[in-house]
C-alpha cells in the first residue's frame, strides 16, 4: 500500500509555456548560492554524459484541441533519440498526447525540427515522436541505447534533460524501489496503471517529462516521468514494454525511407485494474496459508506479494466475473505475481480466451474471459461542433470515472453546450427526444437540425451518476461547423469530413416564472465618476450628513424618507411589471472583443418601445457588451423566452438597446408586455424618494441603501414612471488582459440619456441605415470628446489654481453639487487635427492658474461597436476600440493592429504572441490596420516561420518568429454587415489535410 504522499503527484512535468516562467527561471539563475549542475559530472560519468546530452531533445509541443483526459495547451518537455536512422524519439505519452498534437523538437546545438506522433500507448506513459534524420545537417550524435534489464536498487543514475525549462539539467540520484506501483496523478485526468514504477529522489521538476534515466555506460535504464509535490521523490517507468513497442516501429518496411506505414501493436485489456499488495495484505483478504506458501516457491526469489483486483470497468470482459479484493493466482495455468508477465500473457492473447484463478475470501475461483483489443476501445476521432469537442469515452477515462467505455463524452463543451449549462466530462445520453449509445448517434441528430433550433439535451455526470440532467441546446453553428476529424498516427495533422445539416427552423419557447422585488429607498446623490461615491448611512439625520459633508458640499436637502403604504407599493408593482425582462447574455469565444472578460451574462432590462413592428428593451452595457453576442429574453409579464439583437450600443454611456420582434410574442403575449412610461424631466435630485423594482464620463446614481451587485432593475417614481436604469458596471479595464477577479457595482443611468436615442430611433431622424426586424430604421449618431473626466469638488479644484469668479459663477450654476469637471486621461490627439469646424467644440479650461480658451474636434460615432475582427494563428485582432484609445497612447504613424485576445493551444499562446499589444510589422511590412494586416497574411506560406513585430502598452518593441497552423488554427475575418444586421465569418487562408 502506497502512504498518501504517493498522492501528491505533479499532475504534469510539462512547463507551461508562460512569460512568468521565463522571469521565473531568469531568478534562479541570478541566485549565486545554487550549486552548478558540472559538479554532478564526476569522470566516471563524463564519458557517459558526453554521449547522451547530444541525444536528449526539448520538446515543444501544443495540443491543439481538447481531447480525452488532455485540454488545449503549449508547453515544454524531454525526449531523446532511440533510433538515429528511422529518427525515433522516445518520451512521455502525457507529451505526446491522446488527440491532435503539433511539435518540434530542438537539440542541443539549437537546430529545431518538427516532429510527428507515430504511437502513444493506451495505458502506459509512453510514446514516439517521428523526424527526418536528413533536416539534420550540423548536429552529430548517436542514438541512446535501451537496456531495462540494467536497472536495480541502489544504482546509481542521472536524469539528463529539460529540467525547468531550462534546456539541459543534469541531475543525481541513486534507485531506491523497483516495485512502486503507479503515481496517482488526478481522478479525472490521464493516470497509468498496471505496472510498476522506480522511485529515486533526484527531484525532478517541470520540463523533465520524458528525461531519460541513464546508467554509467549511458544507457537508458528508464524512463522519467513524474514527481511528487511534496518531496524529492521522482518515478520512474520501467522500459520493457517500451522495447517491445520500438521492435514493432522498427518493423515497418518504409521506416527507414522515413515513409511510416501505420503499424499495429498488439495490445490486449480485461479491463481491470490491479495493485501489487504484499502477502500480509493478501492473507487479510482471505488468501489460504498453502496457496501463499505455493505462490512463493513458484516465484522468482524476492517475490513479496501477489497482484490484486482494484477495480473493473462496467460492461467490461471482466465485468460480473472478478471483483475488486480478488487475489489473482494463476493466468493460463502459470503463477501471475508481476505486472510485467500479466501484460505480456494479456497482449499476446487479443481475441482469445485465457483462463484465471483467484481467491475471493478464502475461495478458489477460475473464470475464462476473453481478452479485448485495447485499441478499440482507445477513441481516434471526434466531433468539433460550436467550438465543442465530443467523442468515445476512453478506456482511461472509463476507469476514472466508472462508466462503460464508448459512451459519448463530452471532451470540452465548447459554446454550444456550456451555453446550456452542460459541463465538461458529461455524457450525453439523450439528444432531441433521441437515446444516445455512440458518436454516430450525435451526428445523425445533429445533421437534421437547423441552427436556432432548440432541443433537450440529457446527460449524466461522474460527480452526480445517480441522476440524469437535462437541457435545453440551442443549436448554434456559426461557431463552428460540424467536423469529424480522426487521428493519423502519421502526421499532425487530421482527416476532416464535414457533416450536412438538413430540416427545418423550428422555435421552441421555454416558460419561466418571475420574481418581481419592489424595494423602496432614498435617492442619496448623483456622481459624475463612476468610481468615487460618498457614503451616506441610511439611518443619519439631516444633521449629520451636513457635518460629513466638506463646506463645499453642504446643500438645503431633505433626506428623510415620506411613508410609503402597502397601496402603493402594489401600484408599482402593477404598472413597472409588464415593463420588465430578464436577459441571458451569451458571447462566443471568438466574439471576445473589445477586452471582453465574460462569455456568460445576465441583468434586468426594461422595455423602452413596444409596437406592432418593432420592441426595444434598456440595458446596461456590462451586460450587454457587444453585439456579437447571442441574447435571450424573458418576460415578466408573459411566462415566455424570445432571442433578441442587440441593435445599439452607446459609445460612452453605460446602456445598450435590444430589439425583438414582438410578433414572436403571439397575439396574448403582446397584448400583455407593454412599454415602461419614462420620465427624463426633471431630474432626479438628492433626497427625491424612488423605488427600485427589479429581478466613464457619464453621471450615476447611487441609492442610501444597499441591495448588492446582483440586484439590478430600474428607478420610478411613486406613480410608476421610470426615471433612471439601475445597471450593473465593472471597473476592470478592457485595455488590460488580466484574470483578476472581476469587480462590478450597480449604480443608476439617468433615463433622459436613454430616451436620447430612443426618440431618433423611433422618429426616423436623419442617419446610417439601423435595419430592426427587417425594417430599415435611423441609427443614431453620438459626437464624443476624447478624453475621460471626473468631478472635482471646487475646494479641491481652488487647489489647482480655479480663480474665485470660476467657483463663484459654478456654484451658481450648480448650488447642490458644487463641483467641476477635471480632465483624467487625454485620448490621442488625432481629432486635433479635424478640419470640419463643426465638429470643433469650444471649451474653457483652468491650466495652471491660468485660463485658456480651446477649439477641440470631437468625434462621431454610432452604436455599432466594433464590427470587425480577423483571427490569425488562434489571436484575435481589431482595431484598437475606445477603451485603447482613452490610454493616450497609439504606436508610431498609421498605428496598428490591436490584439485582443489569444486562444490555448494556438500558436499565439505557444510563440508568446500575446495579447494587449500592437502588431505593427508581419514579416517587416507595415499593417497600419486590418485591411493592411490582412493582405500581409494571405500572402504568408503555412510552412515556414513568420517574424512579427509588437508594441506593448509601454510603448516597448519586440520582434518575435511564429509558425501558422492553417489546419487546427485557419484565418478568419469576423465582420458585421449593417445592412443585413447579422454577423459573417468567412475563412481567408486554411490547410485542408485532405488535399496534402
Amino acid at each position: 500500500m502506497e502512504d498518501s504522499n504517493s498522492l501528491e503527484i505533479l499532475e504534469s512535468e510539462m512547463e507551461s509555456m508562460d512569460l512568468r516562467s521565463q522571469e521565473s527561471s531568469n531568478q534562479v539563475e541570478l541566485d549565486s548560492d545554487l550549486p552548478p549542475e558540472k559538479e554532478v559530472i564526476t569522470d566516471d560519468w563524463r564519458d557517459a554524459i558526453n554521449k547522451v546530452v547530444p541525444a536528449v531533445v526539448v520538446l515543444q509541443t501544443t495540443a491543439c484541441r481538447s481531447f480525452d483526459t488532455e485540454l488545449p495547451s503549449s508547453g515544454s518537455a524531454t525526449g531523446f533519440v532511440v533510433d538515429k536512422n528511422r529518427g525515433i524519439i522516445l518520451t512521455n505519452r502525457h507529451v505526446v498526447k491522446p488527440g491532435p498534437v503539433v511539435a518540434q523538437a530542438i537539440f542541443v546545438n539549437n537546430e529545431e525540427i518538427p516532429v510527428y506522433p507515430i504511437y502513444r500507448d493506451p495505458v502506459h506513459d509512453f510514446g514516439f515522436f517521428r523526424y527526418n534524420p536528413s533536416e539534420i545537417q550540423f548536429h552529430k550524435y548517436e542514438e541512446i541505447p535501451l537496456a531495462p534489464e540494467a536497472a536495480s536498487v541502489g544504482l546509481e543514475i542521472r536524469v539528463i534533460g529539460n529540467d525547468s525549462c531550462e534546456k539541459v539539467s543534469i541531475l543525481a540520484g541513486t534507485l531506491a524501489r523497483l516495485d512502486r506501483n503507479a503515481p496517482t496523478y488526478r481522478r479525472d485526468g490521464y493516470n497509468d496503471f498496471n505496472t510498476f514504477y522506480m522511485q529515486a529522489a533526484s527531484g525532478t521538476k517541470c520540463g523533465s517529462s520524458g528525461s531519460p534515466v541513464i546508467d554509467k555506460q549511458g544507457r537508458a535504464v528508464a524512463l522519467n516521468a513524474g514527481g511528487s509535490v511534496s518531496s524529492s521523490s521522482a518515478f520512474y517507468l520501467h522500459l520493457e514494454r517500451v522495447v517491445r513497442a520500438l521492435t514493432f516501429l522498427q518493423k515497418s518496411k518504409d521506416a527507414c525511407k522515413n515513409k511510416w506505414e501505420e503499424v499495429s501493436i498488439p495490445r490486449g485489456t480485461l479491463q481491470v485494474t490491479f495493485l501489487h499488495k504484499g502477502f500480509d495484505e493478501t492473507r487479510r483478504l482471505g488468501l489460504p496459508k498453502e496457496t501463499e506458501q505455493m505462490v512463493r516457491q513458484a516465484s522468482a526469489p524476492g517475490e513479496t506479494g501477489m497482484l490484486v483486483v482494484d477495480s473493473v470497468v462496467p460492461c467490461g470482459p471482466a465485468d460480473r466475473q472478478l471483483e475488486s479484493g480478488d487475489v489473482l493466482v494463476h493466468v493460463n495455468g502459470e503463477v501471475t505475481t508481476q505486472f510485467l508477465k500479466l501484460e505480456a500473457l494479456l497482449d499476446d492473447n487479443v481475441d482469445k480466451k485465457i483462463e484465471l484463478q483467484i481467491e475471493r475470501g478464502g475461495t478458489s475461483l477460475t473464470f475464462s474471459i476473453v481478452v479485448q483489443d485495447l485499441h478499440s476501445i482507445t477513441p481516434d476521432h471526434f466531433l468539433e461542433v460550436s467550438g465543442a469537442v465530443i467523442h468515445s469515452l476512453s478506456y482511461q477515462q472509463a476507469r476514472n470515472f466508472c462508466f462503460q467505455c464508448g459512451l459519448v463524452y463530452v471532451s470540452n463543451p465548447g459554446y454550444m453546450l456550456s451555453r446550456a449549462g452542460i459541463p465538461r466530462h458529461a455524457i450525453i445520453k439523450k439528444f432531441a427526444d433521441d437515446e444516445i449509445s455512440q458518436l454516430e448517434d450525435v451526428i445523425s441528430v445533429l445533421s437534421k437540425l437547423c441552427r436556432g433550433d432548440r432541443v433537450p439535451l440529457e446527460y449524466i455526470s461522474y460527480k452526480d451518476r445517480h441522476r440524469r440532467k437535462s437541457a435545453l441546446v440551442t443549436i448554434d453553428r456559426h461557431e463552428c461547423s460540424n467536423v469529424t476529424q480522426g487521428l493519423n498516427s502519421q502526421s499532425s495533422l487530421l482527416n476532416s469530413e464535414s457533416t450536412p445539416a438538413e430540416g427545418t427552423d423550428q422555435a421552441n419557447n421555454q416558460e419561466l416564472t418571475h420574481d418581481i422585488m419592489i424595494t423602496e429607498a432614498g435617492y442619496e446623490h448623483i456622481s459624475e465618476e463612476a468610481h468615487s461615491r460618498e457614503e451616506c448611512d441610511v439611518e443619519t439625520n439631516k444633521q449629520q450628513v451636513q457635518e460629513n459633508l466638506s463646506s463645499d458640499e453642504i446643500a438645503a436637502a431633505d433626506l428623510s424618507l415620506p411613508e410609503i403604504g402597502e397601496m402603493k407599493l402594489e401600484t408599482q408593482e402593477c404598472v413597472v411589471e409588464p415593463t420588465l425582462v430578464t436577459m441571458e447574455v451569451n458571447v462566443p469565444p471568438s466574439c471576445l472583443l473589445d477586452g471582453i472578460h465574460s462569455v456568460h451574462s445576465s441583468g434586468t432590462g426594461v422595455v423602452v418601445h413596444h409596437s406592432e413592428d418593432m420592441g426595444l428593451v434598456a440595458i446596461d452595457k456590462n451586460t450587454v457588451q457587444t453585439s456579437a453576442c447571442d441574447v435571450m429574453l424573458s418576460f415578466a409579464a408573459f411566462p415566455i423566452e424570445i432571442p433578441g439583437e442587440v441593435v445599439f450600443l452607446h459609445p460612452v454611456y453605460n446602456y445598450a438597446l435590444v430589439a425583438y420582434d414582438p410578433s414572436a410574442l403571439g397575439a396574448v403575449g403582446a397584448s400583455m408586455v407593454r412599454a415602461a412610461e419614462l420620465l427624463p424631466v426633471p431630474a432626479l435630485c438628492r433626497g427625491d424618494p424612488i423605488y427600485l423594482i427589479g429581478a466613464i464620463n457619464m453621471e450615476v446614481i447611487e441609492l442610501d441603501t444597499d441591495f448588492g451587485n446582483a440586484f439590478t432593475g430600474v428607478l420610478c417614481n411613486e406613480h410608476g414612471k421610470v426615471q433612471a436604469l439601475w445597471g450593473s458596471f465593472s471597473n476592470k479595464p478592457k485595455s488590460c488582459n488580466t484574470t483578476s477577479k472581476d469587480h462590478q457595482f450597480v449604480r443608476g443611468v439617468p433615463i433622459y440619456m436613454i430616451s436620447q436615442v430612443l426618440d431618433k430611433i423611433i422618429s426616423g431622424a436623419n442617419g446610417p441605415a439601423l435595419l430592426i426586424n427587417g425594417v430599415k430604421r435611423s441609427m443614431p449618431l453620438v459626437r464624443t470628446l476624447e478624453a475621460e473626466l471626473y468631478s472635482r469638488l471646487l475646494s479641491k479644484a481652488r487647489s489647482f489654481g480655479l480663480g474665485d469668479e470660476w467657483i463663484q459663477r459654478l456654484v451658481k450654476k450648480d448650488p447642490m453639487r458644487r463641483q467641476v469637471l477635471r480632465v483624467k486621461e487625454n485620448a490621442c490627439q488625432a481629432l486635433e487635427n479635424c478640419v470640419d469646424s463643426d465638429g470643433k467644440l469650444k471649451i474653457t479650461i483652468c491650466r495652471q492658474g491660468a485660463e485658456v480658451d480651446l477649439l477641440v474636434g470631437t468625434d462621431i460615432r454610432d452604436g455599432n461597436g466594433t464590427m470587425r475582427a480577423l483571427s490569425w494563428c488562434g489571436c484575435l485582432v481589431q482595431d484598437p476600440h475606445p477603451a485603447v484609445r482613452a490610454l493616450g497612447f497609439l504606436p508610431g504613424e498609421g498605428h496598428g493592429v490591436y490584439a485582443a485576445m489569444w486562444s490555448y493551444g494556438s500558436p499565439a499562446e505557444r510563440y508568446f504572441l500575446g495579447a494587449v499589444i500592437w502588431i505593427v510589422h508581419v514579416n517587416g511590412k507595415p499593417t497600419p490596420d486590418l485591411d493592411a494586416f490582412a493582405n500581409v497574411v494571405k500572402g504568408l506560406r503555412y510552412d515556414e516561420f513568420v517574424r512579427v513585430k509588437t508594441i506593448n502598452l509601454d510603448g516597448k518593441p519586440h520582434v518575435l518568429t511564429l509558425k501558422q497552423d492553417l489546419h487546427y488554427w485557419p484565418t478568419w475575418e469576423l465582420r458585421f454587415d449593417p445592412n443585413t444586421a447579422t454577423w459573417r465569418r468567412e475563412t481567408i487562408k486554411a490547410l485542408d489535410c485532405n488535399n496534402e
